[in-house]
C-alpha cells in the first residue's frame, strides 16, 4: 500500500465537531464510527463534555497518535480545524463540511484557503463537500450514510455523495462488497489519480470503480490509469455528456474535438472501461472480480429454450465477442449425448425437457473444446430443472475447465437460491442475456487492454529555438491567429512543406517563383481574413510571367474585402498535385482537462462531408500514431483501394509523431490545422497550415 494507507486502516479516528444533538451530521458520523469501527474514536468539541458516551476534546492537538480527523465543523471555521490537525501531525483529512468552491465566489475563497493550509502541512485531505470514506477490513464508516458496505473486493470512488449512498443502499441486496469507498467532494487536494494510483498497488482491491463529473488533470490520469489497468481494472461512469462541436471553434479540429470526445479518447487511452450506467458497472465489477480472463474472443451458448438462445446470438452479435465454431470432435460427442431434437451447433439448444444432468453433460463438452474461449448458459425454468441443481453444475464445470463463464437463469423467485450459489463461486447470474454477453465481452476487453504495449513517444531532432522564434514574433506583434506565414514552425519541426516564401513586394514574388522555376500556387496571408479562397485570395497554377499581376491582384481583393485588414503579404508555394494523393487533415486542439488532443483524417472537402477521423492524447507514441491510421473508415482509401495509389502510412506515421511532439513542446499553441496534409507514395506534406495562440502561455 502507499502513502494512503493510513487513510483507509487507521487506529484511531477523530471527529472534529462531533455532537449528540439530533439530526447533527457530526453525531450521524459519530455513531457510524462506534457502530462498526475497530479503531479508538475520539469526539473533538470544545462546546461539549462528552459525545454519545466518549470524552469530548477542545481540540486534536490535545490527543496524541490520531490517524485520520473527519472535519464537520461549519465551513468559516473549518480552514482553523485543518492548520490544527496539520499541527498535531495529522496526516489524513476528511472535510465533510459543505459551503466551498460547490457556493460561489466566498466558498471558492474558502476553498483556496483550505488547499493553502493542507499544502502547508502535506495533508492527504479529501473533500470539501464529502460524505466521508468507508473501509469494510477495519469497519471503518466515516461518512453519514445510513448503510455500511458489505466486505469485498470492489474499490469505488464517487464525486457524488448522494450516489455513494444510493450505490451502498443498491449493493446491499445484490450481494455486491466493497473494499474501499471514497466521496471525493470537490477535490481539493486528492483527487481519483490518488486513490487509482493507491488501489492500484492494494492487493485486496480486484477492481476499481468510479463515478466522475470531470476529470483534474487528464494527462496524468491517462499516465497513472494506464499503468494501474496492467493489473487492475478500473471501470468509470462518467457523467456531464456535452455534444462535442457545441462551442465554437476557429478550426475543423477545435469544432470535432470537445469536451466529450477529449473524455472519450482520454479514458480509453486510460484502459479504464467506460460505461453509461450503475447496471453495466456493477456488472461488468462482478465479472471482473471474480472470473478469470479469457483465452479469446470465443463464446459458446448452451440453452434450454430457442428464443433466449436466439435473443444471446443477437447480443453476441452487438458485442466485440464472436460466436465459437465447435470443432467436430466436440459436435460428434454432443450428437451422442444430446437428444435428436437438440441442435447441437452453436447456440446449442439441449431443448426444454432438459434436466440439470444434461447441461452438465453439454457444458462439459463445450468447455473442453479448444475453440471456446467462454461460456453463457441461458435457462428457463421448467418443471424437470433444478435450478440449484444447474448452478451446483455450472460452479463445477466453471471450477474444472477454468473458463469464464456468465448464466442467465430466467426466472425470478424460482432462481433466488441458485443465484446466490452462483455468485458465492464467482459466477455472475443475469435475468437478461444480453447483460450476460455484455459483461463476458467487457472480459474480453479487459484483457486485451492488458495485452496493450506502451511504447514512451519517439523524441526527434528538431530546431525547437526557431519554432519558438516565431511564435514569440507572432505574440510580439499581438497575432493570435497565424496561417501559411507560420509555415516555418512545421519545418523546424521537419513536417515537409512546399518550398515557398512569403513575400511583401511583386519583385520577390517573381524572385521566388523563379526559384521553383514551374507554375505556382499564390495565397494572401493575413490573419483578418481566414477563408481565403471565398474571396478569391488563393491562385492555383500561376504561370511564372503572371506572377508579378497576380501578386497585385491579391492585394486589390483582400482591400476591398477589409480595408482595415492586417496584410502581411503573399504566400507564393510550389504546388504540389494533389490529385497524385490522398489528402489528410491533421490537427491539434487544446483540451482544458486532458491537454493537447491530436487529430487524424481524411483532409480537404472530405474533413466537413464525412467527419471520418479519429483523436489521441498527445503525446502520441508510433504505435498510437499508427492505430489513428486503422482508425478512420476510410483508412482503405489509403491502402490502394478502387485503385488509388497506396500512401507513405509511415510517412504519416512520423508527421503525427513530429507535430505531437510540437503542440507538447508549445504549450501556447491551442488550435492548429494541418489541411490539406496530402500523402502519397512515398511522402506527407503540409500544404496549408492554420493555428491559434494563447500568448500567455509563450
Amino acid at each position: 500500500m502507499g502513502r494512503l494507507s493510513t487513510l483507509f486502516a487507521p487506529d484511531r479516528v477523530a471527529v472534529i465537531g462531533a455532537t449528540d444533538s439530533d439530526g447533527a451530521v457530526g453525531r450521524a458520523i459519530t455513531e457510524n464510527l462506534q457502530a462498526s469501527f475497530e479503531g479508538d474514536v475520539v469526539a473533538v468539541n470544545p462546546y461539549k463534555e462528552t459525545v454519545l458516551g466518549l470524552p469530548c476534546y477542545d481540540s486534536v492537538t490535545e490527543v496524541d497518535d490520531i490517524d485520520v480527523a473527519v472535519v464537520v465543523v461549519p465551513p468559516d471555521i473549518a480552514v482553523d480545524a485543518i492548520r490544527e490537525a496539520g499541527e498535531a501531525g495529522i496526516e489524513n483529512v476528511v472535510v465533510v463540511t459543505a459551503g466551498f468552491g460547490e457556493t460561489g465566489t466566498e466558498g471558492a475563497a474558502r476553498e483556496e484557503a483550505l488547499r493553502s493550509a493542507a499544502a502547508k502541512y502535506d495533508l492527504n485531505l479529501v473533500g470539501p463537500n464529502s460524505l466521508g470514506i468507508m473501509s469494510t477490513p477495519v469497519g471503518l464508516n466515516a461518512t453519514f450514510g445510513n448503510e455500511m458496505a458489505t466486505e469485498g473486493g470492489i474499490s469505488f470512488m464517487s464525486q457524488s455523495g448522494a450516489f455513494v449512498t444510493a450505490v451502498l443502499d443498491w449493493a446491499a441486496g445484490r450481494d455486491v462488497g466493497f473494499k474501499d469507498i471514497v466521496s471525493l467532494g470537490n477535490k481539493a487536494i486528492l483527487d481519483e489519480r490518488d486513490f487509482i494510483d493507491e488501489w492500484g498497488d492494494d492487493p485486496d482491491t480486484d477492481v476499481i470503480l468510479g463515478y466522475l463529473e470531470d476529470i483534474g488533470d487528464g494527462g496524468e490520469f491517462v499516465r497513472t490509469a494506464r499503468e494501474v489497468t496492467q493489473d487492475t481494472p478500473i471501470v468509470l461512469v462518467k457523467s456531464g455528456r456535452t455534444d462535442a462541436g457545441a462551442s465554437a471553434a476557429a478550426s475543423h479540429t477545435g469544432a470535432m474535438a470537445g469536451s466529450e470526445a477529449a473524455y472519450e479518447v482520454g479514458i480509453e487511452q486510460s484502459g479504464a472501461i467506460r460505461v453509461e450506467t450503475v447496471q453495466e458497472l456493477f456488472d461488468y465489477a462482478q465479472i471482473l472480480a471474480d472470473q478469470p480472463l479469457p483465452r479469446g474472443k470465443e463464446i459458446a451458448i448452451v440453452t434450454n429454450a430457442g428464443g433466449p438462445g436466439v435473443m444471446t446470438t443477437d447480443a453476441v452479435g452487438d458485442s466485440g465477442l464472436e460466436m465459437a465454431e465447435l470443432t467436430d470432435h466436440t459436435v460428434e460427442k454432443l450428437a451422442e449425448t444430446m437428444p435428436d431434437e437438440a441442435n447441437i451447433y452453436n447456440p446449442i439448444d439441449i431443448i426444454g425437457d432438459a434436466p440439470a444432468a444434461r447441461f452438465e453433460a453439454a457444458l462439459e463438452t463445450v468447455l473442453g473444446d479448444d475453440n471456446v474461449a467462454m461460456a453463457v448458459v441461458v435457462a428457463c425454468p421448467t418443471a424437470v430443472l433444478s435450478f440449484e441443481n444447474l448452478a451446483e453444475v455450472v460452479v463445477d464445470c466453471q471450477q474444472e475447465y477454468g473458463l469464464p463463464v456468465a448464466t442467465t437463469l430466467m426466472g425470478g423467485k424460482s432462481a433466488g437460491p441458485a443465484a446466490s450459489t452462483l455468485t458465492e463461486s464467482g459466477i455472475p447470474n443475469y435475468f437478461d442475456p444480453a447483460r450476460a454477453v455484455d459483461s463476458l465481452d467487457a472480459l474480453a476487453r479487459y484483457d486485451d487492454i492488458r495485452s496493450r504495449e506502451y511504447v514512451e513517444p519517439e523524441t526527434f531532432d528538431v530546431n525547437r529555438d526557431r519554432a519558438g522564434e516565431i511564435l514569440e514574433s507572432a505574440a510580439s506583434r499581438n497575432q493570435t491567429r497565424l496561417g501559411v506565414e507560420a509555415m516555418d514552425l512545421l519545418d523546424a519541426y521537419g513536417i515537409p512543406t512546399p518550398h515557398g516564401e512569403v513575400v511583401d513586394s511583386p519583385g520577390r514574388a517573381d524572385a521566388i517563383a523563379e526559384e521553383i522555376g514551374d507554375e505556382v500556387v499564390m495565397k494572401i496571408v493575413s490573419p483578418d481574413i481566414l477563408h481565403k479562397s471565398d474571396i478569391g485570395g488563393v491562385e492555383v497554377g500561376v504561370a511564372p510571367e503572371d506572377v508579378r499581376g497576380t501578386y497585385e491582384d491579391l492585394i486589390v481583393r483582400a482591400r476591398n474585402y477589409q480595408r482595415d485588414a492586417t496584410i502581411l503579404g503573399v504566400q507564393v508555394q510550389e504546388m504540389v498535385d494533389v490529385d497524385a494523393g490522398t489528402e489528410t487533415i491533421l490537427g491539434v486542439n487544446r483540451d482544458p482537462q486532458f491537454g493537447p488532443l491530436v487529430l487524424f483524417g481524411l483532409g480537404g472537402i472530405f474533413v466537413e462531408v464525412l467527419e471520418d477521423t479519429t483523436l489521441r492524447v498527445a503525446p502520441v507514441s508510433k504505435p498510437a500514431a499508427r492505430s489513428m491510421l486503422d482508425d478512420i473508415e476510410s483508412a482503405p482509401l489509403l491502402r490502394g483501394a478502387r485503385g488509388r495509389a497506396r500512401v507513405d502510412e509511415d510517412a504519416l506515421v512520423e508527421t503525427i509523431q513530429r507535430l505531437s511532439q510540437l503542440v507538447t513542446d508549445f504549450p501556447a499553441i491551442v488550435e492548429l490545422d494541418i489541411n490539406p496534409l496530402v500523402a502519397t507514395g512515398d511522402s506527407a506534406t503540409a500544404i496549408d497550415l492554420q493555428l491559434t495562440l494563447d500568448q500567455e502561455e509563450l
